[in-house]
């Protein structure tokens, strides 16, 4: 069996940890078999990985070294969780994968994008989401919604150009591959943005259920 691999994307305040789990409750429904996981993150030793990523520290944290850590926590999700959930047929929706890294390292931090291609095909090989979800609204709504969460991590700490070149990359990307990527308005009440994912839900019964 091969299941179905949706990815949620997109910046600070986008509400992508809430509405996956709306998304997921709805496919519950039909009685499949769905999977929540993250990134960073997923494993006990990617979370590890993810509290260097987003701890903020004296020692300033290198780009590459950045884009290196995502990556190795990146290669130990789709080892330990992603690829054996597929296998048996489940649905994975993961909050944030690749498209971040091209986002938050490739647009935020400039790094040049074959590089990320290069890790990319490394660690993933041909793998790609089936869907993508982009959870796309404007910086400073974003932003405000993740201060009054409360205390910043390091990526949140960031200013507002690194987070509108976060966006545009995000929506380039949409652009690109319209097949895969579906953007949803999050600037949106909460009930009208599930109401748009409402609207998705038979595509991707369509793709889970063959």
């Amino acid at each position: 069996m091969t299941g179905l691999f949706i990815t949620l994307e997109g910046p600070e305040g986008a509400g992508k940890s809430t509405n996956r789990e709306y998304l997921a409750q709805r496919l519950r429904e039909h009685s499949l078999d769905v999977v929540l996981t993250r990134e960073p993150g997923g494993t006990p030793l990617a979370e590890r990985i993810r509290e260097l990523l987003l701890a903020p520290a004296d020692e300033p944290m290198n780009s590459d070294t950045e884009l290196l850590l995502v990556f190795a926590a990146r290669a130990q999700h789709l080892a330990q969780v992603i690829r054996p959930a597929l296998a048996r047929g489940a649905v994975v929706l993961c909050d944030r994968f690749t498209d971040a890294t091209y986002a938050y390292q490739g647009g935020g931090r400039g790094l040049p994008t074959p590089r990320i291609e290069q890790l990319e095909s490394f660690v993933q090989g041909e793998m790609r989401p089936d869907l993508t979800l982009i959870f796309d609204l404007p910086v400073e709504i974003g932003l405000s919604r993740a201060a009054a969460r409360g205390r910043l991590d390091r990526f949140e700490q960031e200013g507002l150009e690194f987070f509108e070149a976060v966006r545009s990359a995000y929506l380039n990307r949409a652009q690109q591959d319209r097949q895969r990527y579906r953007v949803v308005d999050a600037g949106q009440s909460l009930a009208a943005v599930q109401q748009s994912l409402d609207r998705l839900l038979p595509e991707v019964l369509e793709r889970a259920l063959g």
